[in-house]
């Protein structure tokens, strides 16, 4: 039997707030609300059309870090590591030289979402790149870069409790 319980993805929400959402999904009004909000998902699909889509984001805003070795949609995240995207720097020896390269991969989630999705979880996973930590300076850097991430990220958050009560995907895939 499995006793594993899905991710309460609202945590940290006030009670009213989370209230509301949870109200809407039972009514069946959210996904009507959200496909208001964002209408049509985006045009990036394939893992170069990500890489492009994300070089473009940093060289506006982080033009200082470390370039990336590679970007690309993974379909295992969501599963594997209960995350939506990741950022790692994979560390090698060449020669007497220790050499990092770092990775992006984004939940294949995000492949059929709303553009607005796909930048917050972009510029959220590139934000990392600079700040580690999940701390004041992170979400600055965050709002730096997108200024309505926390919106798009709580209407994120709302459209995985959607899904995770059963709703049916909004946007194509």
């Amino acid at each position: 039997m499995n006793t594993r319980r899905s991710p309460d993805y609202l945590a940290g929400y006030p009670p009213a707030l989370v209230h509301q959402v949870r109200t809407l999904i039972e009514q069946g009004g959210l996904a009507d609300a959200l496909r208001r909000r964002y209408p049509q998902g985006h045009a990036v699909r394939s893992d170069s059309a990500l890489h492009d889509y994300v070089q473009a984001l940093k060289a506006a805003h982080l033009r200082s870090t470390p370039p990336l070795a590679k970007v690309r949609f993974d379909n295992t995240l969501h599963v594997i590591r209960n995350a939506l995207g990741t950022h790692t720097a994979i560390s090698r020896v060449q020669g007497s030289r220790l050499q990092a390269k770092r990775e992006i991969r984004i939940a294949t989630l995000f492949r059929a979402a709303p553009e607005a999705f796909l930048r917050m979880i972009v510029v959220h996973e590139l934000a990392h790149l600079r700040v580690r930590e999940h701390d004041k300076a992170f979400y600055q850097l965050c709002l730096h870069m997108e200024p309505d991430y926390h919106q798009y990220e709580f209407d994120l958050r709302a459209y995985l409790s959607y899904r995770d009560a059963g709703g049916e995907a909004l946007w194509g895939a």
